[in-house]
Order: structure tokens, then C-alpha cells, then sequence
């Protein structure tokens, strides 16, 4: 169990009140159960401390706890499942336990585990003879190991009513649809959630009006909403929204639109109606096939999306919630494949090409992923992910030390073309990132004038003092600095003269757009006539044709990239490219 998760679980143990506090006979009740189920004189409810086994509730057993190392509840708490050991005295692993040095020969454990999936322990029983466990046996102690867990939620760990409102609350709705996943499978069902305010709206009632005035309006709309249920039970499933089930003969379409129509009624008339804005979020699932926290979960993603329509309300698209899901899995499995050096995660160079003589002068590094189940994922669709997480340093850091690996190593082969690499703009942002890029050329021992750093128009824009500064101290140490996507960030000419840029790339778009006519070749002529102007190379994107090169060339740009003269090339195969295509590069070539 990792640390983080390990962290999580002993703060939810400590959460439940449970440690150190005195028996009861509820949890005794339970214990003496499985006992007699098993036919075995020892039984307890272990929970797993930092390092120790504690008995909340214990049968046969003189001690309050034993040492963690080696406890079979230990496993149970970790693994998440049920643990057997028929003859603890014949295990490797547990001949050297305390629980052998006890006389115990038979072990067998049910996990009790939070709603949120954490392990606290074990209901276990123990004997001091070998034998095996039937599955009629592990069946019922999985079930007592349930009844332990209520148990617990129920005295020590959750309230089933919400004190402001006075409605049942998130855990008394994940509750009743279980149960009704149980009583009624397969049957269609409609959820519906009402969510009051944006984020910013609560954080602003709180701060001008006090917390008083939100927990009046969370009373007012809770009442405005029970008015219009008929059959439904209204649950207060967060701070500011309401979850309920519509009846399975009920016409959800109607239902939402008079509900929608109520709240508009109250908000009129509320003293919040300027500051809140109140949506909906509507679910269909099926009894038995979505999991209750799915349900939750899709209900909150629905109102998300409700903030971006105009009518306030949105129906869950399954296509859209698999689309976040696997944004979010993406996110995940990034930072692992950032630390197999050699797994995942792969670099590819696109040449760049002088026009006016049809040299290889430079090349982009590209960063490509293939994951071990979702395969090539576009950069298109993880690098802006990233780039919107704490994970763009790792980025941007691997792709840096990556490619300045590469250029020593084509040094040492006698090949010298300087290699650009992108910068984000949550880089720029970063106090030290100069000093850490200068570090990693040392490191490497690669001349300044080998890389280039790319940063958008946007990202330039972005925090424009911090990143001039930043740029300013990267050129200051001899790095060649460039504007990426060129004419798609809306930066006026007077910013753009304080950077300290040496290439501005003319964004692709641009240059694909040139065969539509006069007006767009007038634009990208433009474009060129600004780079000459502050004194920059001119670089195209997304050349694809020796007619856009030759007219690129003609309105004075110095350099272009694109299908036309290679795609991305394997850094091994660069070399090679390089040789097969000598110093003139006329004719377009084809993927390695």
C-alpha cells in the first residue's frame, strides 16, 4: 500500500472515533457470531493501526492488541479481500508471527472497508488446530463483516441527517440506491440533482453575507424543492445541492420542467436571486447496472455541464462522461510513464528546412505517447491535459533532459542541428525555470545555441511580466528563443517588441489555409512582413506542398516544416534522414 493511500486510510481510521474506546455490546454481538459460525474459540473485530492491531471487539482473546508486523488482519486491511491460512505454524510468512507464538494454527479474515475503499481491519476468527474455511463459512463472514461496518457508520462515523437542512444526506442516498439496486434490478430509473450556486457564488456569500445567510438559503431551496416532489425522497447530497430519485411511472421531461419552473419562481423572490444562478442535472440508469457512487458521481458531472447551457439543465451523455473519464485516466497513468525512462514515453523529430537553399537547419522535438492499454494516445488530446496539471513540470522536464541526451549524443556522431523543444506557459510561470534549463545544458554538456525553446503566443501572453522576464534570462544565456503558433494569440505588435525572440512561427492553420486565396496568402504576407520587421527568422508550419513553399519563399519567409519535406522522424532514424537526403532537401520524403 502506498504511502498516500496508506496515509488516507489510518486519517479515515482515526475519523471513525473507533481506537482506544471501550466495547460494545453491538460489535460483541457480531464477534460472538462468527465464533459460533465457525465453531472456533477466538474471534475479534482487529483494526489496523500505524503499527498495531487493536480489538474493538474480541472473543477468547486476553489482549487488547498485537503488533501489525506479520497480523494476518494487517493483509486482510491491505489487500481489501479475505484472507485464509489454514495452518499458520506451516506458513512461511506467519510461522515467526506473534499470532503463531500464541498457539493460533487456523486463520481466517474478512476485509471491513470503508465506502470510500479503505481497509480498516478485519473481522476475523482463530483456532489452535489446522483446517480449511467452506465457502458457506467465508460467505457468512463477508456478511458479518458488513454488519461491522454499518455498525460502525452508523454509531461512530455518519450521521444520516444533514443539520442544516434537516434531509437525509449523501450517505443515506448511496444507501437507498443500493437498496433499491437490490429490490428492484434492471428497472429504469431517473436521478435528478439540483445544484444552487457556482463555487465562486458560495465563496462570495460566505465572505460578504457569513455562512448564516447560505444555510438560509440551502433551508429555503430545500423547501422549495420538497414542495414539488410527490413520491420522491429529497436528499441534501452537498453543501448547496439536493439529489432525489423520480418514481419509475413518473414523466421525468414533465418533472424537471415544473421543478425548473419552481426554482425560477423562488429565485425571483429570494435575497440571493442576483448572486446565485441555479442548474440541474438529470440521470437515467438502470437499477443493478450502475454502482451508486456512479450515479453520484454522473449527477455532479450533468449539473457541470447544466452551467454551459441556457435552459439550466442538462441530461447525462454517456459519450461525454467516457470522454472524462478518460481525460482523467490519462492524467493518472502520465505520471508513471514519466518515471520509466525508457517505457512509455518517446521523443520524435520533425526536420526544419531553410527555403531558400533546401537545408536542414534545425528540427522540433515532439513528444509521443504509447500506453500499455490505450496505445498511441495523440498529442492533441494528452498534452493540453497535462499542460493544465501540476504534472506540465515533470513535462516539460523529460522532454528537456530527453532531448538534450539526444543532441550530445548526435554530437558525438558528428551531427550538429539545433533541436527546439515547447515550453508551456505554466513554465514561464515558474521562478527558477531559466536557472533549471541552463543546469540541464551543463549537465549534458550542450552549447546554449544547440536548443530552442518554443512558447505560444498565448503562453507569452500569459502572466506577461513573469514570462518576459523568464525569456529574458534564458536569452540572456544564449538560448534562441520562439514564438510558436504565431497569429492565433491576438498579441498586439507593441508586446511582442518587448520579447526577447530571435524565431516567430507562423502558426500551420495559416499555411493551409493559402490555396483558399488573395486574402489568406495577403495574411500570411503579413505575417512574414511583421517577423522582418522585429528583426526575426520567419518560420512556416505545416508545409505540405512544393507550391506553398516556393510562395512562402517568394514572400520572404526563411524557413518552413511540414509533410512536404518529412513528418516526424524516430530520433534514430534522423541521422540517417539526414545522409539519404544530403544538404538539399527538394522533394518531399517519406515516413521512416
Amino acid at each position: 500500500m502506498g504511502d498516500i493511500s496508506e496515509s488516507a486510510r489510518l486519517d479515515a481510521l482515526r475519523q471513525l472515533d473507533l481506537l482506544d474506546t471501550p466495547a460494545s455490546e453491538s460489535f460483541d454481538r457480531i464477534t460472538r457470531m462468527a465464533s459460533q459460525i465457525f465453531g472456533l474459540p477466538i474471534a475479534a473485530v482487529s483494526l489496523t493501526d500505524k503499527d498495531r492491531q487493536w480489538f474493538k471487539s474480541r472473543v477468547g482473546v486476553a489482549h487488547q492488541s498485537i503488533p501489525r508486523d506479520r497480523a494476518p488482519c494487517a493483509e486482510v486491511a491491505e489487500r481489501r479481500e479475505p484472507v485464509v491460512v489454514e495452518d499458520i505454524r506451516a506458513d512461511a510468512f506467519y510461522a515467526q508471527s506473534v499470532l503463531a507464538g500464541t498457539g493460533a494454527r487456523f486463520y481466517a479474515g474478512a476485509p471491513l472497508i470503508t465506502r470510500e475503499g479503505h481497509g480498516l481491519g478485519a473481522l476475523c476468527v482463530i483456532g489452535v488446530e489446522p483446517r480449511t474455511a467452506t465457502e458457506l463459512e467465508m460467505s457468512a463472514l463477508r456478511d458479518l463483516a458488513a454488519m461491522v461496518m454499518a455498525q460502525i457508520e452508523l454509531q461512530h462515523a455518519f450521521g444520516r441527517v444533514d443539520p442544516i437542512s434537516k434531509l437525509a444526506n449523501r450517505n443515506q442516498f448511496l444507501d437507498d440506491l443500493a437498496d433499491l439496486e437490490r429490490d428492484t434490478p434492471g428497472e429504469q430509473r431517473v436521478a435528478v440533482l439540483v445544484d444552487l450556486a457556482r463555487t465562486d457564488q458560495i465563496d462570495g456569500i460566505v465572505r460578504v453575507l457569513g455562512s448564516g445567510h447560505l444555510d438560509q438559503l440551502v433551508r429555503e431551496a430545500a423547501r422549495t424543492v420538497r414542495e414539488r416532489l410527490e413520491r420522491s425522497t429529497l436528499y441534501h447530497v452537498a453543501a448547496t445541492q439536493f439529489a432525489f430519485v423520480l418514481p419509475p411511472d413518473y414523466d421525468a421531461e414533465q418533472g424537471v420542467a415544473l421543478l425548473t419552473a419552481r426554482l425560477a419562481e423562488a429565485r425571483a423572490t429570494s435575497s440571493s436571486r442576483f448572486v446565485t444562478t441555479s442548474v440541474i442535472g438529470v440521470v437515467p440508469f438502470m437499477a443493478g447496472s450502475t454502482a451508486p457512487a456512479d450515479v453520484l458521481r454522473t449527477l455532479h458531472g450533468a449539473a457541470q455541464d447544466a452551467r454551459l447551457q441556457e435552459s439550466g439543465v442538462s441530461i447525462h451523455s454517456y459519450r461525454v462522461d467516457d470522454a472524462h473519464q478518460r481525460r482523467f485516466r490519462l492524467l493518472q497513468d502520465f505520471g508513471e510513464a514519466l518515471e520509466q525512462p525508457d517505457g512509455q514515453l518517446r521523443i520524435v523529430v520533425q526536420p526544419r528546412v531553410a527555403l531558400a537553399t533546401g537545408r536542414c537547419v534545425a528540427a522540433e522535438a515532439l513528444l509521443r505517447w504509447r500506453h500499455p492499454e490505450l496505445g498511441e494516445i495523440a498529442p492533441g488530446e494528452f498534452v493540453p491535459i497535462i499542460e493544465q496539471s501540476a504534472a506540465v513540470r515533470g513535462l516539460t522536464e523529460w522532454v528537456l533532459h530527453r532531448a538534450l541526451a539526444q543532441l550530445a549524443e548526435w554530437q558525438r556522431e558528428g551531427v550538429r542541428i539545433p533541436l527546439s523543444i515547447n515550453v508551456s506557459a505554466s513554465n514561464l510561470e515558474e521562478g527558477n525555470f531559466a536557472e533549471r534549463v541552463v543546469e540541464a545544458l551543463r549537465a549534458h554538456d550542450v552549447a546554449p545555441e544547440m536548443i530552442e525553446l518554443e512558447v505560444t503566443e498565448s503562453a507569452a501572453m500569459k502572466h506577461a511580466g513573469r514570462a518576459v522576464e523568464q525569456l529574458r534570462r534564458l536569452s540572456a544565456a544564449g538560448i534562441t528563443l520562439a514564438i510558436d503558433d504565431f497569429g492565433t494569440g491576438y498579441s498586439s505588435l507593441a508586446y511582442l517588441q518587448q520579447l526577447p525572440v530571435d524565431v516567430i512561427k507562423i502558426d500551420q492553420s495559416f499555411i493551409r489555409a493559402m490555396d483558399a486565396g488573395e486574402r489568406e496568402q495577403a495574411l500570411v504576407r503579413s505575417m512574414v512582413a511583421v517577423g522582418e520587421a522585429l528583426r526575426c527568422r520567419v518560420v512556416a508550419e505545416g508545409i505540405e506542398s512544393e507550391g506553398a513553399a516556393e510562395l512562402l519563399h517568394a514572400m520572404g519567409c526563411d524557413e518552413g516544416q511540414g509533410y512536404h519535406f518529412s513528418r516526424p522522424l524516430p530520433v534514430e532514424a534522423f541521422a540517417a534522414w539526414i545522409t539519404q537526403a544530403g544538404t538539399e532537401l527538394t522533394r518531399p520524403h517519406a515516413d521512416t
